[in-house]
């Protein structure tokens, strides 16, 4: 289970969570083994963040991923990443930022997988 979780000092409208949440579905399939069947999004949205010393409008994704991904295939998903949020936020590209997580242990539908 992929899961994503979006901080970003926007107010989002529920249209674009919907949108936003699609295409992460959509992407999270660029992942081998991943589908959006498995995928939990998670949207923080209107903080006050700060970027460079100044308030400013800016978003940090968190993408979670139970084993390895190759770094070419995590690099495109990165890069779809930053274009999907900018089309749908309007966020610039130098104010988002990505982090890719892997975890060798995980636990989901009730059983704890080494």
């Amino acid at each position: 289970m992929p899961y994503v979780l979006i901080n970003t000092s926007l107010r989002l409208s529920a249209v674009q969570k919907e949108r936003v949440k699609s295409e992460f579905g959509r992407l999270i399939a660029m992942i081998p083994t991943k589908t959006e069947a498995g995928l939990l999004v998670d949207f923080s949205d209107g903080h006050t963040m700060y970027r460079a010393g100044e308030e400013a409008p800016c978003a940090f994704i968190e993408v979670r991923l139970f084993g390895r991904t190759e770094t070419g295939i995590k690099k495109e998903f990165t890069k779809e990443v930053f274009g999907m949020l900018g089309r749908e936020l309007g966020l610039e590209i130098p104010r988002m930022y990505l982090n890719i997580q892997e975890f060798d242990t995980w636990g989901s539908g009730g059983i704890f997988k080494p």
